[in-house]
């Protein structure tokens, strides 16, 4: 009994009385136990018996293949756009079940030159700020140094530099169109670890004191965020599997866990919940290959060392599913495009490869699936989060996602883990609002939802590499997130 309250302890929980009763006397104890450490909640510190019965109650899958409902959001939704406002200049529409927008594939121009960089980050400014517009009265900063000490401004800025000074008071370099400010957070404010979270070239909100030359003594900080609007989302209909990072190629690629999974979905299987004949959708977000020279030592990581005969092996595992089954697949930094973002589809060398009646997209993009807006992105920027905020971790990757939407943006730091192409727009600003965010990248099945938004990172089905292991990351490979479409419930299948 000690031993499996340990082993919750050691994990972040607690186990009440009855659940731990119902733990010492399930007949499966050790893969219940297992369950629960994988599927639970970050936010739950003390696991009660409906924890158990919860976990008992969905598992649809057919034997030997589990699954875990994660929330059902039907009635509890925001202000969400839906197919129509997808149907964009450029956005190109594949049947009544998918719709393309905002997406880099063959509408790249920049060159790298000053001007590029210059209209790309006003695109972001002008954006983001039309975002908070809609909830501050803002003035520009260059009014600041006019008869304004004394007074209380707000003003939208993008962040130019943030540093602690010796004193231990946080000062932000803000810039707008028309100047910059200098923002004082004082260490014993309401606001300085709130002002932790704040990110070199993200847009946000600050109000405080002028001192009328230059310089706010900061209040409260404002960031984009999703707003509070509920709506219910009516035309969602079949079910959607997300996957991502198979890494084909690699030593590590699970195949026989991928055989599973195409042998469930193809119905080879016995399923008595018939859940894998309703599945209508695949969306994969990036990795489809391992790649070559993605890391220091790959090489000796690979089973198959041409990127070409990758491809070819990757194609032979999509294109045993059954036909019928709308399947979008979006490029990550180990594919066969630029590493540069936004990144473009995969080339036509490879998707030859592949069935025809696949849909090749570009990262990150926006589709309209099943009647459900999509926002797919492969995740990169996640390494930034993690490195950056307080907290945040590649354990728990959907709450660096949710840091996305809070600040709505993607990939806000400018010059780091990720290398962003200064396109004429600024493609990572979330200005329409998905119902789903799908990231991969970290090899970590996260799930949550954030102010109506289905936060999903889908994990990996490449076991973890030596490189992982010196990075501490820990995947959780073979775990599909499904999503059922009308009622916004996802669950969790594992074919490891």
């Amino acid at each position: 009994m000690f031993e499996i309250v340990q082993r919750f302890a050691d994990q972040g929980y607690q186990l009440d009385p009855k659940a731990l009763e119902l733990i010492k006397s399930h007949p499966a104890k050790e893969e219940l136990i297992k369950s629960l450490l994988s599927n639970l909640d970050l936010a739950v510190s003390v696991i009660d018996s409906s924890h158990i019965s919860n976990l008992g109650q969905s598992s649809l899958a057919p034997t030997g293949i589990k699954s875990t409902l994660f929330f059902d959001s039907k009635n509890n939704q925001e202000s969400l756009d839906h197919c129509t406002p997808y149907t964009l200049a450029g956005t190109a529409k594949l049947n009544q079940d998918i719709e393309i927008g905002a997406d880099i594939t063959g509408r790249s121009t920049c060159t790298g030159e000053y001007n590029d960089f210059v209209r790309y980050f006003r695109d972001r400014y002008a954006k983001l700020r039309e975002i908070l517009a809609n909830r501050l009265s803002a003035r520009p900063m260059e009014s600041l140094r006019r008869n304004t000490a004394g007074r209380e401004v707000t003003i939208i800025g993008m962040v130019m530099d943030v540093k602690t000074t010796h004193k231990g008071n946080r000062i932000v370099e803000l810039e707008d169109p028309t100047g910059m400010v200098t923002a004082l957070i004082q260490k014993d404010s309401e606001i300085f670890e709130k002002s932790s979270f704040i990110l070199p070239d993200e847009v946000l909100g600050v109000t405080g004191m002028s001192d009328g030359n230059g310089r706010i003594f900061v209040k409260n900080l404002i960031w984009p965020d999703v707003p509070n609007q509920n709506q219910i989302l009516e035309n969602g209909r079949g079910y959607a599997l997300l996957l991502s990072d198979l890494h084909v190629g690699s030593k590590f690629f699970m195949e026989e866990a991928w055989l599973r999974f195409v042998s469930w979905l193809n119905g080879d299987v016995d399923d008595p919940s018939g859940l894998a004949s309703q599945v209508d959708h695949i969306v994969v977000a990036g990795d489809v290959a391992d790649g070559i020279g993605i890391y220091p030592g790959q090489e000796s990581d690979l089973a198959i060392k041409d990127i070409y005969e990758q491809y070819q092996k990757a194609a032979e595992c999509f294109n045993s599913i059954r036909q019928g089954i709308n399947i979008v697949i979006s490029p990550g930094n180990h594919d066969i495009v630029r590493q540069a973002e936004p990144q473009p589809a995969l080339p036509e060398t490879v998707c030859k490869f592949f069935r025809s009646d696949f849909t090749f997209v570009g990262n990150p993009t926006r589709i309209c699936l099943g009647g459900i807006p999509f926002l797919i992105y492969h995740g990169r920027s996640i390494d930034d989060f993690v490195l950056r905020i307080p907290g945040l971790s590649y354990a728990s990757p959907e709450k660096a996602m949710v840091e996305m939407l809070r600040r709505r943006h993607l990939s806000p730091i400018y010059g780091s883990r990720v290398s962003i192409a200064p396109e004429q727009e600024d493609h990572y600003v979330i200005s329409r609002l998905p119902a789903i965010l799908h990231c991969g990248h970290v090899h970590t099945v996260g799930i949550a939802r954030y102010k109506g938004v289905a936060v999903i990172n889908s994990g990996t089905w490449q076991a973890q590499t030596e490189f992982q292991k010196k990075m501490n990351i820990h995947p959780t490979p073979a775990a599909v997130p499904i999503v059922d479409l009308a009622t916004m419930k996802v669950r969790k299948l594992l074919f490891a």
